[in-house]
């Protein structure tokens, strides 16, 4: 709104002063120019009006960030979220999005980007980056001479390639001529404080870079830093996690079966807990005690001694310790490097040099924190030092098996268990087995909701799905078809399910013929990949059916996969491309753009692990 000269007590001088100073005043400039107004009844005895605007507070350039994320699992994006809260809260213009949804030729006009991506699978960028990851990295990329950034990149270090993604982002942002916000951070599974430490370190700096502004909260923004679950989370939460109880835990396979899939029907009862279809659940595991009475027999070292597990000085037994906080089924590269630090044991000072990286890579594979002190030795002159290089054990995350909607308070969940031999040892998986053999009806487990924005139903209803799982990658689309049949959706929908054998490993076999029978599922295609001579796979059936598979994406459908990435996921992709190509009538080329503007569109999601 202007200020006239016609209807104001002020002269035209007045009145072109006013309106420059008054459109470019914040909200906090405006409250203290009222106030001062107010306690200054003869102010006009103070001066002119240009005296009057020089004691308003020092005027800044608007101060604007930027927060891009990829996200696989949902990490990422909740960093992001939260990250963008705090700098609003603190007089910032953001925007915060994912990559997938951000449109690259506008980097040039972003001044401030703050990258937070995590590293999915064997060091590659999740899917929801790998479009703008590739834009990045090509010739079309602008130089970003006035961009400032930091990236904090998420990962496992228990994986060859840790943080790759972000260390990639992290250098080609510099290679454009982007200059350093913050140093980049590299986070383990366990990842909120590393997180909070990188984003106040990072505030910081964007505070010093706004040239005399002055951050009113500054000590409310450390205090709700990315990992603060009282400024930005619900109750419970990933750090902050609910005891649900056990309803039900079924044995999903038929006797003679090779493999045990367990289905849990967990509480969530009084919790405030919600999700949607294609969100998962973490769940906080224990060790097996038999692998822990192992470990300490070995350490020689008093079960009952002391040891502080946090920066919060909490102090556990070491059995107890070893038992439910610490990870001790994983070797990584840097627990060995750490360990060697703390050892006078040269072999494992060997193993470590560069030109045995092939070594360390076949020793670390399969093995345990059993495996290291029987073969090099305790490390350490106390028990505390042994268990300072020990990681936090990281929640394990289950696609959710069930709808909210249809079954309130609970949710469901499909565990394969994982069990197999190597090293002269058997070996089992450590939240698997523990559904398998010791958790009851009755017992409880530490949860909590990690939604995935990467892996939801289409929002029309009348939009066709198709569902590729295998396995126990069939859960969610047990949510997916529960939930439609809740809502009586009308859009069609395909299931392409395998496993085994026909008789034994049909997993939730009575309810698909159900869905089937009523026409929630509109079409089921089943492999069992051991019920004849010749192997038979998802991607086979996929093949038979490639003319119709092919309308339907022509007709708008979503496909989505979940399940074991490194072989099945990687098959199917080959395959689809491969009906795209055929069915279309497109060259590789094509059909590769093809299946990449189905992904920017969200209409080929993939859940894989």
């Amino acid at each position: 709104m202007q200020l006239q000269v016609l209807n104001s007590p002020f002269n035209q001088e007045q009145a072109e002063l006013l309106n420059r100073i008054l459109p470019t005043l914040t909200e906090s400039q405006k409250f203290w120019l009222s106030g001062y107004l107010a306690a200054a009844p003869f102010a006009a005895a103070a001066g002119t009006p240009k005296e009057l605007a020089a004691q308003l507070p020092k005027q800044t350039k608007t101060k604007e960030a930027t927060i891009l994320y990829g996200s696989q699992t949902g990490n990422a994006r909740g960093l992001a979220m939260k990250a963008g809260k705090t700098l609003e809260g603190n007089g910032f213009q953001v925007t915060v999005s994912s990559m997938n949804d951000f449109k690259p030729n506008n980097l040039k006009k972003v001044e401030n980007l703050l990258i937070i991506v995590s590293t999915h699978g064997e060091g590659d960028p999740p899917d929801s980056a790998l479009t703008f990851h590739e834009f990045l990295h090509s010739k079309r990329a602008p130089k970003l001479t006035d961009l400032h950034f930091s990236v904090l990149a998420l990962g496992d270090s228990s994986y060859e390639f840790f943080c790759q993604t972000g260390k990639e982002f992290d250098t080609r942002l510099e290679e454009l001529g982007g200059i350093r916000l913050y140093p980049r951070f590299d986070c383990d599974v366990d990842f909120d404080e590393p997180a909070t430490e990188w984003f106040d370190g990072v505030f910081g700096s964007l505070s010093e870079a706004q040239e005399g502004s002055t951050i009113p909260n500054h000590e409310s923004a450390a205090g709700q830093s990315v990992s603060t679950p009282q400024a930005v989370e619900a109750v419970y939460s990933r750090s902050n996690p609910f005891r649900a109880e056990v309803l039900e835990n079924i044995n999903l396979n038929g006797r003679g079966s090779n493999k045990e899939t367990r289905h849990l029907e967990l509480s969530l009862e009084g919790s405030g807990l919600t999700f949607e279809p294609g969100d998962s659940l973490g769940i906080y595991p224990e060790n097996d005690p038999a692998l822990v009475d192992q470990l300490l027999n070995e350490l020689k070292w008093n079960p009952n001694d002391p040891v502080t597990v946090n920066k919060q000085g909490d102090n556990l037994p070491l059995k107890k310790a070893l038992h439910s906080f610490y990870e001790i089924t994983v070797l990584t590269k840097p627990l060995l490097e750490k360990a060697a630090k703390l050892s006078e044991n040269e072999d494992l000072s060997q193993l470590l040099l560069p030109e045995n990286e092939e070594k360390l890579k076949a020793y670390i594979k399969g093995r345990d924190l059993l495996d290291l002190v029987r073969d090099f030795g305790t490390w350490g002159e106390t028990v505390q030092e042994f268990v300072s290089i020990l990681r936090k054990i990281p929640a394990r995350l289950y696609s959710i098996a069930s709808s909210q909607t249809a079954n309130p308070d609970e949710v469901h969940l499909t565990i394969g268990a994982v069990r197999y031999d190597g090293h002269g040892r058997v070996r089992n998986g450590v939240c698997s087995i523990l559904a398998a053999e010791r958790l009851n009806p009755g017992d409880s487990l530490p949860v909590y909701i990690q939604h995935n924005e990467n892996f939801k139903l289409p929002q029309n209803s009348q939009t066709p799905i198709i569902m590729i799982g295998p396995g126990t990658g069939v859960a969610p689309f047990r949510s997916f078809i529960q939930e439609r049949e809740e809502l009586a959706t009308q859009g069609k929908s395909w299931l392409f399910f395998g496993d085994q054998h026909f008789v034994t490993d049909f997993l939730y076999q009575t309810e698909w013929q159900k869905w089937l029978n009523a026409g929630v599922l509109t079409k089921m295609d089943v492999a069992f990949s051991r019920d004849s001579t010749q192997k038979v796979y998802v991607q086979d059936r996929m093949q038979e059916q490639s003319k119709e598979l092919f309308e339907w994406l022509q007709a708008g459908a979503v496909i989505y996969i979940c399940g074991d990435e490194k072989h099945m996921a990687h098959d199917v992709h080959n395959t689809l491309l491969d009906i795209i190509e055929k069915e279309g009538n497109k060259n590789r080329e094509e059909a590769e753009a093809y299946l990449a503007e189905m992904q920017q569109q969200k209409r080929y999601q993939r859940d894989v692990y």
